[in-house]
């Protein structure tokens, strides 16, 4: 297939145009800055330079090309706050971003779109340990201080089930693997001593990018419009057991634990992440529907700390 793809410069962005290449896809690159075009065509796109955030400006990008599918992999992390808000960037590109990128599959004659969605959407409190699976509630808020995350979950999935096309959402576990979470909690260990809650947090997915880009190719490729994958590895761990992990791969200082009320008041979202948090989550119906499994089977054998 012909492939237009937004976040083309991010964590998934690059080793998702290797998969999409090595499996015989043409990538169309969205890409903001010029400077960014080289890498891109180094990796096998071809780089189309727009602003997803401007949908005129897009739309021009875009006239007179033509693609099959949309994959909406953009965020904004590194513009992110310290206060979490309903317009932080990556909730803007969950929600005006995915009606523009819709837009923009109209003018390309796209029949398919996935989007980026996050297992955080299912609510920011304690699952328990039955394994979470696409049938459960999903972007309701629980008036948790993290309620944006899942209102922009949840208005990319909307927009994409509602609108004239194939539309998939990708519940992605938490990203860890080069240019990802874990590598940014490193630099975080080797410049400061990072925090964690006493006791080791709670039970967190996780998802190596290299198995995140597999599967976002499989979904391409076999996915069911309409429907959400989860896409996690086979072992959900405490956030001790992550953060140890990081610190034995990257060589860095362990985490500081401390009380969950003393990090609240300093960094609210974390604490609802770590804390208030616990997630198992299933990827029964990817590896069902789309033929995936994960190489990286957990969050230390994709560190490369044991054996896979």
């Amino acid at each position: 297939m012909r492939v237009l793809l937004a976040g083309a410069t991010g964590a998934i962005g690059r080793p998702l145009i290797a998969a999409l290449t090595e499996r015989g896809h043409q990538v169309l690159a969205l890409a903001r800055r010029p400077e960014s075009h080289g890498p891109l065509r180094d990796l096998g796109a071809e780089p189309v330079t727009a602003d997803v955030m401007d949908r005129d400006g897009l739309l021009r990008a875009v006239r007179g090309l033509r693609a099959d599918a949309v994959l909406h992999e953009a965020t904004a992390l590194k513009g992110v706050g310290r206060k979490l808000t309903a317009d932080d960037p990556t909730n803007a590109l969950r929600d005006k971003g995915t009606a523009h990128l819709l837009a923009a599959a109209e003018v390309v004659g796209a029949h398919r779109f996935l989007t980026q969605s996050l297992i955080t959407g299912y609510g920011y409190f304690d699952h328990g340990d039955r394994p979470v699976t696409e049938d459960d509630p999903f972007g309701v808020a629980t008036g948790s201080y993290a309620d944006p995350v899942l209102a922009g979950c949840r208005a990319t999935e909307e927009q994409v089930f509602a609108a004239d096309i194939e539309g998939i959402a990708l519940r992605y576990g938490l990203f860890y693997g080069p240019n990802a979470f874990s590598d940014m909690f490193a630099g975080l260990m080797r410049k400061r001593t990072p925090v964690l809650p006493v006791g080791g947090g709670g039970y967190a997915s996780w998802i190596h990018v290299a198995d995140a880009a597999n599967a976002t190719v499989a979904a391409l490729e076999n996915g069911r419009g309409g429907a959400a994958y989860n896409i996690v590895d086979d072992e959900p761990i405490t956030w001790r057991q992550f953060v140890d992990a990081v610190a034995a791969a990257h060589h860095t200082p362990r985490a500081l634990a401390l009380p969950t009320w003393l990090i609240r008041l300093t960094v609210p979202y974390l604490a609802c992440l770590m804390s208030d948090t616990s997630i198992r989550v299933s990827s029964e119906r990817a590896r069902r529907e789309l033929n995936w499994a994960p190489v990286h089977r957990s969050v230390p054998a994709g560190l490369g700390l044991v054996a896979r």
